[in-house]
């Protein structure tokens, strides 16, 4: 089947992931500067799952766009992937709400390792579909990037417990790491 239902689908998720995610977000009581200073950890717990929304979305963009067809095990992949994405607003409100508890921080930890743990199915979920000689296989390679990631989100997650902070710092590591754009796929397209 063509890709262009499951590209439309996916789009409006996280579509609709970004607006349930900003509804979370709650106007400080009070009109003065220090009234924010409560709402400051809910506010910048948003904007770090904002981005890995944005950062999911622009990969996914990417990735499908190496594809023609798609078939049923592709529409799974895909649909685990948006189930992991899809509880970004719940973890991303509890940890804001709790910024220095451990168990809503290590929750939010295996969130993002089952998102980007989908990812990397959908990912070989598309390369088996297309062969493993493939532009597409050429272009993700070993994925060191990917396979750092799932490393950190796995390791913030007990980390959580000794250390809240040190948990917080992996989830915004990678996705600083994340914000350069991966080229990978970028350049298969243009080669086309």
């Amino acid at each position: 089947m063509g890709k262009g239902r499951l590209e439309a689908f996916s789009d409006g998720v996280f579509a609709i992931l970004l607006t349930v995610l900003v509804l979370e977000l709650k106007a400080p009581r009070g009109a003065t500067l220090a009234s924010l200073r409560p709402v400051l950890p809910v506010f910048l717990t948003y904007v770090l799952s904002f981005v890995n929304l944005g950062i999911y979305w622009n990969n996914h963009h990417h990735l499908l766009q190496t594809v023609t067809r798609v078939h049923g095990r592709t529409l799974w992949a895909n649909l685990h992937l948006l189930f992991w994405l899809s509880l970004f607003p719940f973890v991303t409100g509890w940890m804001g709400e709790n910024h220095s508890a451990p168990v809503p921080t290590a929750v939010f930890g295996a969130v993002y390792l089952g998102a980007g743990l989908a990812y990397l199915v959908l990912q070989r979920t598309l390369i088996a579909d297309q062969g493993t000689g493939s532009r597409l296989a050429a272009a993700v390679g070993r994925d060191a990037k990917g396979k750092l990631s799932l490393v950190s989100y796995a390791a913030a997650i007990p980390l959580a417990f000794v250390n809240q902070w040190i948990s917080d710092a992996l989830f915004v590591t990678v996705s600083l790491v994340w914000l350069v754009p991966d080229s990978r796929i970028e350049k298969l397209r243009l080669g086309e």
